[in-house]
């Protein structure tokens, strides 16, 4: 083999392990350098013709053939892997009956988490997550409120309720589309009776793991980080979500948008805010290339 194919190989190998660190269980890889794989493997592991001849010809002095080069396929995948750490990390494609069921297996892993046995011995319900698992339109918030503690639902409360009218202004349903937290289950406020406090950086890090299982098998085409905390979470980001919102990410290898929080809405209700809000969803449309109306153009702009 080439040096080139080997600096390759250990750089790649590199990388996998790199994503392995970080809880990433499936990469993708395409029918046809599966192929490619298989074909330059049986080419490396079978023996050179003089090996398997007769015993008088084994004593005859020989010359290996060289190793042929990786095909195209498998440059690519190589070359791809080794230099492009922004690119997708998702489950390669498989039967939506298997998807399901691996979807399942998540959320019952979800289910009896106690990872962080403070959260756990104080919360009703593990909130995993609602909608569809073939969303092309993803949301991510920050953790559990208290009714979304009791029934085990995210965005169920005020500022749920405000996020499904944003929804449906888009012309989807949260059917359509897929809604979770950076944590799944509602941060302890001991010794208060109401009121949320913000996930720890521990938290988030203990958690985020099965988000991004979620999104590797529902490998959405866009995600929507809702509030700082889900940018903070996501991207690492502090600098705030007045200055990041509106302005196009990348999460994982997925578009993704900062905006605010549905909450901040109920807290702010000028037009101008709405009117924020609203543009980074059509930003959001466009991207989906989703259908925009002119009456959906004109949501909270002043007559």
């Amino acid at each position: 083999m080439s040096d080139a194919y080997h600096q390759l190989l250990d750089a790649t190998i590199q990388h996998l392990e790199d994503l392995k660190s970080r809880g990433v269980r499936h990469v993708a890889i395409e029918p046809e350098t599966l192929r490619a794989l298989a074909q330059s493997a049986t080419r490396i592991a079978a023996p050179p013709p003089e090996l398997r001849s007769s015993r008088r010809e084994e004593a005859q002095t020989f010359q290996p053939t060289a190793a042929k080069p990786p095909t195209q396929n498998v440059q690519s995948l190589l070359t791809s892997a080794a230099t492009n750490t922004g690119s997708p990390v998702v489950a390669a494609p498989f039967s939506s009956e298997a998807k399901a069921s691996a979807f399942a297996a998540l959320r019952e892993r979800a289910l009896a988490c106690v990872k962080c046995p403070h959260l756990a011995s104080s919360r009703k319900n593990v909130v995993f997550g609602v909608g569809s698992i073939d969303a092309q339109l993803m949301f991510v918030g920050e953790a559990p409120g208290a009714d979304e503690d009791e029934q085990g639902e995210p965005f169920v409360g005020k500022a749920g309720q405000l996020l499904t009218k944003i929804i449906q202004a888009t012309g989807l349903s949260r059917a359509d589309v897929y809604i979770a937290n950076i944590l799944k289950c509602r941060p302890d406020t001991s010794g208060q009776t109401a009121g949320n406090r913000k996930p720890t950086s521990d938290e988030m890090a203990t958690c985020i793991p099965y988000l991004h299982e979620q999104i590797d098998l529902i490998r959405p085409k866009v995600i929507v980080a809702l509030g700082g905390t889900a940018v903070e979470g996501l991207l690492g980001k502090t600098i705030g979500i007045t200055k990041l919102r509106g302005t196009w990410k990348t999460y994982r290898g997925t578009p993704l948008m900062p905006t605010y929080h549905p909450a901040y809405l109920l807290r702010n209700q000028s037009l101008s805010e709405k009117r924020r809000v609203w543009e980074d969803m059509l930003a959001v449309m466009e991207k989906l290339e989703m259908p925009v109306s002119e009456k959906q153009r004109n949501f909270f702009l002043k007559a």
